[in-house]
């Protein structure tokens, strides 16, 4: 029998594979080229088992989506690949092999030692665009994967250290802004070779089998602390709902049904009652139906470290029949970063009939996914601007929501504008807090954004794939809703466009002087707003937090 670890050996080892996930995400951001990568943050790098997949770690500053996507799609590149060798890097952006949607590429680094396979490395990042109907990815009438954008299978992009060109060059023809991809790819790449080196070390200074023994070991205990939070949960079964505005094709909401069984130390998730397959790009890969279930738990129970022990007891009915489990050719270029989101607040919204001390109203629930491609007649050159966009966290026990939050899935924060302004030929005219947009509540929700955006120069085409456009982030224990996400295009002649689906909208033609204005959702409010305090009332009117308008007037207040 094999002796348990030293507490202290124990603790570094974890803490050391740790680091070596945060200096990958440190290399990865530092030396891409795109700045959703290197000022959004919209990646992530993690170790995973040789033999299945299953996290080992993951970088802080990795997204929280890709915890569950990753080790999934490391299962898929396992059984699909075949030798795998020393500096091997395997590309995959095939969203039905443990993944997202396209614009997520992954890259997966074999790491051996002493001449055998240990593990694999693994990272994410989020490409400006992969081809497909619109600049961006984010096809909001798509109804089929191929009008999306290229998908690549697990093949081998570089080979004993060695890019091969040819794959390479299938890429590049199939994207646009090909010739800047070449940075995000090698940095991608590059993680990876810090992390092997990172990792090699570890290995050298405490020795292969402990270190082996120390992962087994942190994976027992992170299950069984899971399983001990989950048993201060009262046995039942618990219902949430939530909806998505629409597919972006057909103009109906589709019903995210979460029933949740606690039962001891293990939860069930059963999604029956979901709406069906649906013809627009809101569909869920069944890895980011999984991991979005995952982090919506991590957010509820934060303490318990992260790998795969953290989520042994939770047992997931697969949804097949519903959105939630997207099959070839379904078009899911809106799961990742807004269906995810519901999910989540649709597990938020059981659990809070279970332990409403422990839980939240809704937060935002949109990464505000807008891009905009045209020609820079300055620079002489085309582009592809993503811009990722904050909302409001919902009241909690403790106190009001977050203004301006990152997206529920993610770490991922808005792009400086400064940095948007100096790479593409747009002006932002306003950025500020969405007033009204909090949900009333004891505790109000945080609020939104707006933010306008004008073309400066040259023809461009604008869509976008948001949600929280029909109703905003739903309140709980009396709480009111938060505001809705709002869009709107203002052109240069007068014209004014509001999308048909409201935050759902493609290939726009934008010309110098045009305007797209957002205004992000707000969070939910928590509890009844008349227990609310006098004083903090007084002090959001002295502040102007709800100004001239209420939170469900478009736009707010014009200054």
């Amino acid at each position: 029998m094999t002796t348990a670890l030293d507490p202290v050996t124990l603790g570094v080892i974890q803490n050391g594979l740790q680091q070596v996930c945060n200096e990958m995400d440190l290399a990865f951001c530092r030396a891409a080229f795109s700045p959703v990568i290197a000022e959004a943050m919209d990646r992530s790098d993690g170790i995973y088992a040789a033999e299945d997949g299953a996290l080992i770690a993951q970088g802080d500053l990795g997204l929280p989506v890709f915890v569950g996507t990753m080790q999934y799609g490391t299962q898929a590149v396992i059984e699909r690949v075949d030798d795998p060798q020393p500096d091997d890097v395997i590309i995959c952006n095939d969203p039905y092999l443990g993944g997202t949607h396209l614009m997520d590429v992954r890259f997966y680094r074999p790491f051996f030692y002493d001449g055998e396979l240990f593990c694999w490395l693994a990272n994410t990042g989020h490409w400006p665009d992969t081809g497909g109907m619109v600049p961006g990815g984010f096809s909001a009438r798509a109804t089929e994967v191929e009008q999306e954008g290229l998908r690549i299978p697990p093949v081998k992009l570089f080979k004993s250290g060695e890019l091969d060109p040819e794959i390479l060059a299938i890429i590049q023809s199939n994207i646009r802004i090909a010739d800047q991809r070449i940075g995000d790819i090698k940095a991608q790449a590059a993680a990876l070779k810090i992390g092997d080196k990172r990792l090699a070390a570890l290995l050298d200074r405490y020795g292969k089998d402990t270190v082996a023994q120390a992962i087994k070991e942190l994976r027992e205990r992170a299950a069984r602390l899971m399983r001990a939070t989950i048993a201060e949960v009262p046995d039942g079964t618990y219902y949430g709902e939530a909806f998505v505005d629409s597919d972006g094709v057909v103009d109906e909401p589709l019903k995210i049904a979460m029933t949740i069984t606690v039962d001891g130390d293990e939860m069930t998730f059963d999604m029956a009652g979901s709406s069906p397959p649906c013809r627009g790009p809101m569909n869920s890969v069944i890895a980011t139906t999984r991991s979005s279930i995952y982090l919506a738990i991590k957010h509820v129970f934060p303490n318990v470290p992260l790998n795969a022990g953290t989520y042994e007891p939770l047992k997931i009915v697969d949804p097949k029949g519903t959105f939630l489990y997207a099959e070839y050719p379904r078009p899911v270029s809106g799961c990742a970063a807004e269906v995810s989101q519901r999910i989540a607040e649709a597990v938020f919204a059981a659990l809070t009939k279970a332990i409403p001390d422990r839980l939240f109203a809704a937060p935002a629930g949109s990464s505000g996914n807008f891009a905009l491609g045209g020609y820079d007649p300055d620079k002489g050159r085309s582009y592809v601007m993503y811009v990722i966009s904050g909302g409001g966290y919902g009241g909690h026990p403790g106190g009001d929501g977050l203004t301006n939050g990152c997206s529920t899935i993610g770490i991922s924060k808005s792009q400086p504008i400064e940095v948007l302004e100096q790479y593409y030929p747009v002006l932002f005219e306003r950025y500020a807090l969405a007033e009204g947009s909090g949900g009333a509540g004891e505790h109000r929700g945080g609020f939104g954004i707006n933010y306008r955006v004008r073309v400066r120069r040259g023809e461009a085409r604008a869509s976008m794939v948001m949600d929280h456009g029909r109703t905003g982030p739903q309140g709980v224990l009396g709480g009111g809703n938060g505001g809705a996400n709002q869009v709107r295009f203002e052109f240069a002649d007068g014209r004014v466009h509001v999308p048909a689906h409201l935050s759902k909208e493609q290939d726009i033609t934008v010309l110098p002087g045009d305007v797209i204005d957002v205004r992000t959702p707000g969070g939910g409010g928590y509890g009844d707003p008349a227990k609310r305090a006098a004083e903090r009332i007084e002090d959001d009117r002295v502040k102007g937090y709800y100004g001239e308008s209420g939170p469900d007037a478009p736009f707010g207040r014009r200054d």
